[in-house]
């Protein structure tokens, strides 16, 4: 019995309905038959060959339920801190004046589920961004752990810029709607609207972070999507310098491919503050092309 011949033993047997599941799975005990088969005619190397391949196939299989649960490991860990410290979460989105304090409240969010689900940052840093400063950070957006890598990494007090849509989840949903400043890219009003928005922010002294790529892209094989303009007006209308970081594991960590991810390292290289030498005067659109060929250069030829 060869390993061709089991499969198709399986083939046969396995259920229709669940082409994915079905053959791998009926394969181990046929394959198991065949071991045997093969040790009683004296076939040590064939005998060997199949051992190795029901083992790898039972790891195979192991894998599904073993994402499954650390996937729904993330979001518990997403909602015990929001439940356990509800009351003050609460209470720091009543007042603009106290935003400084709800992010630092999402800071340790984010540091919760990070180390909960075994990802290490590492960091490379080419500049220390100033207290008390405003910028608008930038990255590429490839995964739902952006959004607390980024926390983890800057403490200078930020606000999001993203879709609109985010506000549709469950709990999360509400902060993010009174926290954030919330755009609608297929209307033309909705974005217009979040600059006044986002400059309220800036005269309040606090940063914005913004994904220019506007969503993950449903391609995963795309490494880095185009840009959209605003983040590269905002920064030259309002004089606001531009802190690009690339984050190089976070589609391998946790992607939106569901049975995907691993506990690991997640690299990042935080660049130097851009234009260079405050110069605002350059046009937004050569400024997104600079910055989005820097942060592809370093994903494609990482330094981290």
């Amino acid at each position: 019995m060869s390993g061709l011949v089991d499969i198709e033993i399986a083939g046969k047997i396995a259920p229709k309905m669940f082409p994915k599941w079905g053959v791998p799975v009926l394969c181990i005990p046929v394959r198991i038959l065949a071991m045997f088969y093969n040790l009683s005619k004296g076939n040590c190397f064939v005998f060997i060959t199949q051992y190795n391949c029901v083992f790898l196939r039972s790891m195979d299989l192991l894998k599904y339920p073993l994402i499954l649960l650390w996937r729904i490991w993330f979001y518990i860990l997403a909602a015990i801190p929001i439940i356990v410290l509800l009351p003050l979460v609460m209470l720091s989105v009543l007042k603009e004046k106290w935003y400084p304090f709800f992010f630092k409240l999402m800071r340790f969010w984010a540091v919760f589920i990070l180390f909960g689900m075994g990802f290490i940052p590492k960091i490379k840093r080419n500049v220390r961004y100033e207290k008390g400063k405003s910028y608008i950070f930038i990255a590429n957006h490839t995964s739902m752990t952006d959004v607390m890598l980024m926390l983890y990494l800057i403490k200078n007090p930020f606000v999001f810029v993203g879709k609109k849509e985010l506000m549709k989840l469950p709990i999360i949903g509400y902060f993010y709607k009174k926290t954030s400043i919330l755009v609608d890219r297929g209307d033309f009003k909705s974005r217009k609207d979040v600059y006044p928005s986002a400059q309220k922010r800036l005269e309040r002294g606090l940063s914005l972070c913004i994904f220019p790529e506007g969503k993950v892209p449903d391609d995963e094989s795309i490494v880095l999507d185009s840009f959209k303009n605003g983040a590269f007006r905002l920064s030259t209308d309002y004089d606001i310098p531009l802190a690009p970081l690339t984050f190089h594991d976070n589609k391998k960590r946790f992607s939106y491919t569901f049975f995907s991810g691993s506990p690991g390292k997640m690299r990042v290289t935080i660049h130097p503050i851009m234009p260079y030498n405050n110069d605002f005067n350059q046009d937004p659109k050569h400024l997104k092309e600079q910055i989005r060929n820097l942060i592809l250069n370093e994903l494609e030829h990482p330094t981290a």
